[in-house]
This record gives C-alpha cells, sequence and structure tokens, in this order.
C-alpha cells in the first residue's frame, strides 16, 4: 500500500542508462516529487534552461559533457541550485563535494536507493546553498581517468 508523498518539488534527473533513469525515477516519485528526465548533459542542461527544478540529479561519467562540465554550467546560471553528484568511482577518485561543485556525491551501490532519496529531502530542506570552497579541484589526470 502506498503511502501519501511526504515530498512536492521538480526533480531534474540526469543519466545515460535508462535502467538508471527508470530506477531512481521511481524512488524520486514514491516521495511526491515530479522528475523530468534527460539521457546526457547536454540535453539535461537544455531542459535545465527551459524549466525550473528543486534539484538537479546528474551521472559523473556520461558521453559528451560529463558530470563535473555540467555542474560548472549550471552554476554559472544558477550558483543557488542545488545538485546530487552520482558515481561509482567517488572512492576511488576521491570525489566529494568541495572538488566537484555539487551539494552531495553519492556512491552508486546498493546503499543507494536509501541514500538519494534522503539526501533530495536534506537538501530541498535547505534553504540557500552553502558556499563553495574549492570547485572543481580534480586534477587533470583524474580528470582525464574519469571520462
Amino acid at each position: 500500500m502506498k503511502t501519501t508523498p511526504e515530498v512536492q518539488a521538480q526533480i531534474l534527473l540526469i543519466d545515460d542508462s535508462r535502467d538508471g533513469l527508470l530506477v531512481r525515477t521511481a524512488l524520486l516519485e514514491d516521495m511526491g516529487c515530479t522528475v523530468e528526465m534527460a539521457n546526457n548533459g547536454e540535453e539535461g542542461l537544455k531542459l535545465f534552461k527551459a524549466g525550473r527544478f528543486d534539484v538537479v540529479v546528474t551521472d559523473y561519467r556520461m558521453p559528451g559533457m560529463n558530470g563535473l562540465e555540467l555542474i560548472r554550467k549550471i552554476r554559472q546560471m544558477d550558483p543557488q541550485a542545488r545538485i546530487v553528484l552520482l558515481s561509482k568511482m567517488v572512492e576511488p577518485l576521491g570525489l566529494n563535494e568541495d572538488n566537484t561543485g555539487a551539494d552531495a556525491v553519492i556512491a552508486k551501490s546498493c546503499h543507494e536507493g536509501s541514500l538519494l532519496p534522503r539526501t533530495v529531502k536534506r537538501l530541498l530542506n535547505r534553504p540557500v546553498r552553502k558556499p563553495v570552497r574549492s570547485q572543481n579541484r580534480l586534477t587533470t589526470k583524474t580528470a582525464a581517468v574519469m571520462r
């Protein structure tokens, strides 16, 4: 039995994996969110420019524009945007909020199903984005590995 949704928010979900989009959309819609999906960074950026979203959830590794490039462009348009970065490479590459510009970084794992809804709720409850200390500080070598 479904319960009444707790959150009403517009979410932009960007991932080149169809399965990833479907599973994450279901998780977010179960929370009461409305989700708009994009299959890559370029499409996500177009949707971001055209709409208004409470939270952006993006994969890191995508063809063309990767998640870090997308975050940088979104921050140029809206420094207060709430952004979650998802990646399988969080630990190996040392991805975190300070070096990616995201408000939250979540490792793709068996825990993602509980972490993503909690993280989105936390960001929605925070009125203003925290200041970024050192956005996009990944080394060139690390960035090349992540492509």
